[in-house]
């Protein structure tokens, strides 16, 4: 066989994959992975089914079935006062992942720079390698996690084609406000930098927050690519299917990479996301009270435990830290977490290209149910 030379030398199994094989081989309650371990909602599974008989079994439209884009520009107008249009601005694709790899490498090209806010969801980097560009990395301002905002326009030069955010943040969540979005494009107007926005947990802020949406802020919607995922949001992470709410130019540009990626996205979920949609508008509006009650009781359950916390400002994960416990490097301390006390946890560091010395952080997913949550912390607290 001819030698193979890797495309990302640097990129080996992702911490998911990882600690989720030791889950199965360890019994372990897997409070790791982002995935619900409950069910969608029975009416939108029924929908799939019905679409099957009635025939939506071949190709999808590339940019995605119009009752589908028709559904989202309804909701960018209703939720954030975004007129979008379903045949130019709104692309379906293959999941959150297909959107952002798409998004990026459009904008990306050979020598550009990227800007990632660390910690950074780690497929971020690759696609950027992929695109033949170079990361900067700014750290986040510890403990909130809130934009540095000395650091990240220090970071901005003429070489600076794309600036990745991601609010609600994964793994932190933390999230911007519609002040960070002012302050962000006061930065960005001096210069030709893009935005990609991946607000794939848009529907899990708490507290009473509203979610801070590139899609609300007039200046940077149209210099940017905002990613969501219907995964996320209706518990059915499986079906991979997300979309691309961007300009029309710039969505001609991700439509070119989409065509050439996945194509299409599969047919009768498209079109049973389009009536749940449709049928059950007040879907988002009660996710986030849902979610919150399920942070909350993480919390409380958590208590007896030498961990600590602040509550998460939003998604479905809580970070803890464990200092009190361990002074073992954060994926040291996940493995032994999972292998001697039988619970998943995801380690921070590994989203990050240089963690600070000393942080001792890892991160828990909530969105499970509740016996799952007094399972795992019942073990958290016998540490």
């Amino acid at each position: 066989m001819p030698p193979i030379t890797s495309r990302l030398p640097g990129v080996g199994t992702t911490i998911f994959t990882v600690m989720s094989q030791l889950a199965l081989e360890h019994r372990a309650v897997n409070t790791g992975q982002g995935f619900p371990d409950f069910e969608p909602p029975p009416e939108l599974c029924e929908r799939v089914s019905y679409h099957m008989g009635a025939k939506h079994n071949q190709y999808a439209p590339m940019a995605g079935v119009v009752a589908l884009r028709e559904a989202i520009a309804a909701k960018a107008l209703r939720l954030y006062g975004r007129r979008a249009s379903p045949d130019s601005e709104i692309t379906v694709t293959s999941g959150g992942t297909d959107a952002l790899t798409t998004s990026i490498l459009a904008l990306v090209h050979p020598g550009d720079e990227v800007v990632l806010l660390d910690p950074a969801y780690d497929s971020y980097q690759p696609i950027v390698e992929l695109a033949g560009g170079r990361t900067r990395r700014v750290a986040l301002a510890r403990p909130g996690f809130g934009i540095d905002w000395e650091c990240l326009a220090a970071a901005l030069s003429d070489r600076t084609r794309l600036l990745m955010v991601n609010s609600p943040h994964n793994p932190t969540g933390a999230c911007l406000d519609a002040a960070d979005l002012d302050h962000l494009a006061t930065l960005l107007r001096p210069t030709r930098a893009f935005v990609v926005a991946d607000e794939v947990y848009e529907h899990m802020v708490f507290d009473g927050r509203p979610h801070a949406s590139i899609n609300a802020h007039p200046e940077l919607r149209e210099r940017g690519v905002v990613v969501s995922s219907f995964g996320k949001t209706y518990h059915a992470t499986g079906w991979k299917v997300g979309y691309t709410i961007a300009p029309p130019a710039l969505t001609a540009e991700v439509r070119k990479l989409h065509q050439f990626v996945t194509f299409a996205t599969a047919s009768v979920l498209q079109y049973a996301i389009a009536d749940f949609m449709i049928a059950h508008p007040e879907w988002e509006a009660e996710l986030p009270g849902f979610y919150q009650q399920k942070r909350d009781r993480l919390v409380a359950l958590l208590r007896p435990s030498r961990l600590t916390l602040a509550p998460a400002r939003s998604t479905y994960f809580q970070l803890v830290d464990y200092s009190a416990l361990s002074d073992l490097p954060d994926t040291e301390f996940a493995l032994e977490l999972v292998r001697r006390h039988g619970v998943v946890a995801i380690p921070v560091s590994p989203f990050c290209a240089a963690p600070p010395p000393g942080e001792r952080l890892v991160r828990l997913c909530f969105a499970k149910e509740d016996a799952t949550l007094v399972q795992a912390a019942e073990r958290l607290a016998r540490i």
